[in-house]
């Protein structure tokens, strides 16, 4: 099982809202595909970086921070978990994905114990 994590420039959105239009057919082409194929688990969008909060433990002391976890010009904007074959399948189904084509999907293997 593999969990394919969107990341997406934020602002992209707000400059071109018909990218958000042309996103959405093409995602739901992709959803139509794997849940055919057997292999899309689940998926969702996340919310803007705006609405994160960052929780982290320091000597004891839990600190908030309101924001994701890093500075970076993509930010994580969702998720699937597919469950396929191998990391080949992996890659091919994220290649898919239109979010390849607007920023990155990190493929990342579950680790199951």
């Amino acid at each position: 099982m593999y969990l394919l994590i969107h990341a997406v420039d934020e602002t992209l959105f707000d400059e071109r809202p018909d990218v958000d239009e042309d996103a959405a057919k093409r995602l739901a082409a992709w959803i139509e595909e794997m849940v055919g194929r057997g292999v899309l688990v689940h998926g969702d969008r996340l919310r803007p970086t705006a609405d994160a909060t960052t929780v982290s433990v320091t000597s004891g002391d839990v600190v908030v921070v309101d924001g994701p976890f890093a500075e970076t010009k993509e930010q994580i904007t969702g998720y699937d978990l597919i469950e396929c074959a191998d990391l080949d399948e992996a890659i091919e189904i994220a290649s898919k994905h239109p979010t390849a084509g607007m920023g990155t999907i990190e493929v990342r293997p579950l680790w199951f114990q």
